[in-house]
């Protein structure tokens, strides 16, 4: 994923991203190929989804999949550029960061319980960067779809927070936004990439440091 980085990540506005067009880019996805569900269906009655960006979403969809998520897709989302292609988003011109769609049964696993995945499997303390992965389109953010969601997300964020501070570790910079941001589908080849090629690139940067749910 780092074949196209920047040192300095240029400041986009709505003014100044790329365009985009306003054909998705994935029209017709296929099954998930682990999972065997439709990756774009709507959640079921009673299931919720979730959307968070953690550094590059090859390895970090692979994460939730295995978590016991009903489904689960990679696209991108926070920016401007509508229904953006990957290379546009590694320009750092759309304002969008890589992010995962996980669909869940709160019955299996609870949103607190995928948020603690969440935290834990990345750094939330470096801006623009996880790992070698540079550039605002690995930045980290959680894109709440329910006002239930974002109060969560707060709060397990803060509470990150204090585990960080009593380690002497950084502020955390993760984005926690409300609902209303559209997410976009990435090509086919993006989709479960770990599990088409297995073996491939799989940013580990960690914390190390547990996150407490309550």
């Amino acid at each position: 994923m780092g074949f196209l980085q920047f040192s300095r990540p240029p400041v986009v506005t709505a003014d100044t991203a790329l365009r985009g067009r306003d054909i998705p880019v994935l029209p017709h996805p296929r099954p998930h190929t682990v999972l065997g569900t439709a990756i774009d269906a709507p959640p079921a009655e009673g299931q919720e989804e979730a959307y968070l960006a953690l550094g590059c979403y090859w390895g970090a969809e692979k994460i939730f999949w295995e978590l016991g998520a009903e489904t689960t897709a990679v696209g991108f989302m926070g920016g401007y550029t509508k229904n953006p292609t990957y290379m546009e988003v590694c320009t750092g011109l759309t304002g969008h960061t890589e992010t995962v769609r996980v669909v869940f049964d709160p019955e299996k696993i609870s949103y607190a319980q995928i948020l603690q995945a969440f935290f834990e499997s990345h750094d939330p303390t470096t801006l623009n960067r996880q790992g070698n992965d540079r550039g605002t389109q690995y930045r980290s953010a959680v894109f709440a779809t329910t006002d239930e969601q974002y109060e969560t997300a707060l709060k397990i964020r803060d509470l990150y927070q204090t585990v960080l501070d009593e380690a002497g570790r950084d502020a955390i910079v993760t984005e926690v936004h409300e609902p209303g941001q559209t997410f976009y589908y990435a090509e086919d080849d993006h989709q479960q990439y770990l599990d088409k090629n297995p073996g491939g690139y799989n940013c580990h940067a960690r914390t190390g440091l547990a996150c407490p749910v309550a």
